[in-house]
């Protein structure tokens, strides 16, 4: 399930309970800030909440601040403003100290949820259970959602004043992990990266291998009848990741040949080096690409020395979040 969820989740139900609720939004960071662009949770005046800007001293004094504005304004929230407070997380800072010393600073949003926002609350709530894409926008106008349209940026923030800004995001799964290979390592890779609001496909040509049947954490589970099916199913995209960890070489070789050409984000097979380099010498012998080659990751994780398949797990979801943020 994506992380956001649960947060808008709670947003309708004190609606729907005529409970005063406000969103608090990190809609800028920099630095080592603690909250990042996007981390959101939700505030009601029962004293309940959902998600987190960053954890901390800084979070619980925000949470305090929302809770007074809730108590002050019930019972409802129909005059009250949103307001933009900007944190700077250093002790020497002039003003805006958040109480924290790891650097950087964030934005954030206190938006005290308003009765004409109920429908677009509504409609992000479905976009995400249905494990759909949408763009959010927050504004002194209030919240607006249209489902299905990506926006170039999967964050953006513009502030000329107070009374004039946009924030936009790419709402939904913003990243696709397909997995190629659905044996142990891919039970417990999908286990992690599900976690890590990856929308997980998991792919194999065993239409009864039991480890597929025990995957309860992929999105997808997609039986093919070959593997080269898969430059079809794979589309190209700076949001596309893919790991390669079939049975054996015949069937890896059959998939990278299927992908071979296609830009993605990060490419990775799984295997012992003697492997990969009989694999890398035939595709260089047949004159492919060497830049492509040369981006895929192979041996694939990074080199912890794992043994067991949660440790291959664990080394495979660090290379893919050290190139995603690098991104």
């Amino acid at each position: 399930m994506i992380k956001s969820l649960p947060i808008w989740q709670l947003i309708h139900k004190s609606r729907q309970q005529r409970q005063p609720v406000t969103l608090l939004y990190v809609l800028e960071s920099h630095g080592s800030s603690p909250g990042r662009q996007g981390f959101l949770m939700a505030v009601n005046a029962g004293g309940e909440m959902a998600g987190s800007i960053g954890g901390g001293i800084m979070e619980h004094k925000f949470v305090e601040l929302a809770k007074d504005t809730l108590r002050q304004n019930q019972p409802d929230l129909t005059n009250s403003q949103p307001a933009i407070r900007t944190q700077y997380h250093d002790k020497n800072a002039a003003h805006n100290q958040s109480g924290m010393i790891c650097s950087g600073d964030q934005t954030i949003l206190l938006y005290p949820i308003q009765p004409g926002d109920s429908a677009a609350v509504q409609a992000v709530i479905t976009c995400l259970e249905q494990h759909k894409n949408g763009l959010l926008e927050l504004s002194p106008a209030g919240i607006r959602f249209t489902p299905n349209q990506l926006p170039d940026a999967d964050y953006q923030f513009t502030k000329r004043s107070e009374n004039d800004w946009l924030y936009r995001e790419r709402i939904g799964y913003k990243n696709q992990l397909y997995i190629i290979g659905g044996g142990h390592c891919a039970l417990a890779l999908s286990e992690l990266m599900s976690r890590m609001d990856f929308y997980v496909r998991v792919f194999d040509d065993r239409p009864d291998l039991y480890t597929m049947a025990l995957n309860d954490t992929a999105h997808e589970k997609i039986v093919v009848a070959d593997y080269s099916e898969l430059s079809e199913l794979i589309p190209p995209g700076r949001h596309q990741y893919v790991v390669v960890m079939t049975m054996g070489y015949r069937t890896d070789d059959l998939v990278v040949r299927a992908l071979l050409g296609n830009e993605f984000a990060y490419v990775g097979v799984l295997g012992s080096k003697t492997k990969v380099e009989k694999l890398l010498a035939a595709y260089r012998s047949e004159g492919f690409d060497e830049a492509w080659l040369k981006r895929m990751h192979a041996p694939i994780g990074m080199a912890i020395n794992s043994q067991t398949p949660e440790e291959i797990a664990v080394s495979i979801a660090a290379e893919i979040i050290q190139v995603k943020n690098a991104r």
